[in-house]
């Protein structure tokens, strides 16, 4: 599993860059909602396939979401927007 910071990594080397206030964002959701790194990488993910682009305002939401529904892995993150048509994926 990586930690949120290999992710943000990663995801820079695959062209996807951050501005300051988007890293902000997404440590107060870390912080404000106790989530995982797991939980973190995939609320990430999910925001940039829904938006195309980061929106911290939806990442904390969807942070929120998973937090509100016990949600702890990706994959029962994925299985949840799915069945509740939060998302197109």
């Amino acid at each position: 599993m990586r930690t949120v910071e290999d992710y943000l990594h990663y995801l820079k080397g695959r062209g996807f860059r951050f501005q300051e206030d988007a890293i902000g964002f997404i440590y107060f959701g870390k912080h404000y909602t106790n989530a995982s790194d797991e939980m973190i990488n995939t609320a990430i993910e999910l925001t940039l396939k829904a938006q195309k682009r980061f929106d911290g305002s939806f990442y904390v939401s969807l942070l929120e979401t998973f937090t509100t529904n016990a949600i702890h892995t990706r994959k029962d993150a994925i299985r949840f927007v799915q069945e509740k048509e939060l998302l197109a994926i």
